[in-house]
């Protein structure tokens, strides 16, 4: 039925319906503890963007899930679930960390460049083992990513605590990166133009987020390779017959994949904390999964989705605090009902509409 949508039913009708039902669902959860949904609703939408501080976090949180939400989406186009994107994103700040120490003291246009370079390397290279063991020994992908996030976790837990944690601090994290390599956040940006922003953790990586999702669009749509990754996804067999290498497809998807999961490092490691910590990722990798999949691995979709979990995280944490019946753990049980609606339950939407839709192109014809 997807090929019979056409793209704005597809991609922007049946995500929103999915999203009215989440919220719909989880108003009736705030009615249920004593609150008013209305209320709730507005304190969110204000505190994610009413105001220049609200958005900045908003944001923020977005150029994070629009990162992880990319690189599943790549490998979703190859017929791949990549669930690998918390390890291969933790991985990344290893190499981030090691550019910015190493060149913190010239320039930001000088250390920014080479982070860019190694968060990709570092990702892509935590990316390709799961792809190889794929490719070459069927192991199934979903499971090899799932392991792969627990032995990043344990190894930069290890590098933190033996190797690159400051001699004598008790803290699990490097010293903070000189001013070579801070890279600009966007109120100060703004300050070069004459303007006024809050001060917020939101900086450079955003419009890198931009560009990526150009990229991927170029890349899925408008090249050859682009057209093997969607042909071997679409059908296995009549790729192969086509002369297209399963291996070579299976692997540069998932190369691209963690490379891009990569990119999210230099918003975290580079950008807001200005060193490596222990839990700079902060379940984005997983978070990512749900903006593919609420996105249509399209990136616009992706962008879009990502804002919306960007303002729900952003304005979840203002409405836990205006609203205290509605805790932390109730807005994660809101994000959970939209990635619920929005994965799991998605036919239950898209069968209806697309048969509606159906009906009404052959009265029309």
């Amino acid at each position: 039925m997807n090929t019979t949508l056409p793209r704005w039913v597809d991609i922007g009708l049946i995500p929103l319906i999915n999203l009215a039902l989440a919220l719909f669902v989880a108003g009736l959860v705030v009615i249920f503890i004593g609150e008013d949904p209305i209320r709730a609703v507005q304190i969110l939408i204000r505190g994610a963007l009413g105001s220049d501080y609200g958005i900045g976090f908003t944001l923020y949180y977005a150029t994070n899930f629009i990162f992880t939400g990319l690189a599943v989406a790549i490998a979703f186009h190859a017929s791949l679930f990549n669930i690998g994107g918390e390890g291969q994103a933790s991985i990344a700040g290893i190499g981030v960390a090691l550019a910015a120490l190493t060149l913190d003291q010239t320039h930001w246009l000088i250390s920014l460049p080479a982070a860019i370079v190694m968060g990709g390397l570092f990702g892509a290279a935590w990316a390709a083992i799961p792809a190889y063991l794929q490719a070459k020994r069927g192991s199934h992908i979903v499971i090899t990513t799932i392991m792969f996030n627990f032995i990043a976790s344990a190894l930069l837990v290890y590098l933190l605590v033996n190797v690159m944690k400051v001699e004598g601090s008790m803290a699990t994290e490097t010293r903070k990166f000189q001013e070579g390599a801070q890279i600009p956040f966007v109120h100060e940006m703004a300050g070069w133009f004459g303007l006024k922003m809050a001060r917020t953790p939101m900086n450079i990586s955003f419009f890198l987020a931009l560009i990526c999702c150009v990229f991927t669009y170029l890349l899925i749509w408008r090249s050859r390779l682009g057209y093997e990754i969607r042909a071997f996804g679409f059908s296995e067999p009549a790729a192969v017959y086509a002369g297209i290498n399963p291996v070579k497809i299976t692997m540069i998807a998932m190369l691209l994949s963690g490379a891009m999961a990569g990119l999210m490092a230099i918003n975290t490691v580079m950008g807001d904390q200005q060193r490596l910590v222990l839990d700079a990722v902060q379940g984005a990798g997983f978070v990512g999964i749900a903006v593919a999949l609420m996105g249509r691995s399209h990136p616009v979709g992706v962008l879009l989705a990502a804002i919306l979990f960007g303002i729900l995280y952003q304005g979840g944490a203002e409405l836990a605090f205006e609203m205290p019946k509605i805790s932390r753990d109730m807005i994660v049980v809101i994000q959970a009902l939209v990635i619920l609606f929005t994965g799991a339950l998605e036919n239950m939407v898209r069968i209806p509409v697309a048969r509606a839709w159906l009906k009404l192109d052959r009265r029309s014809a």
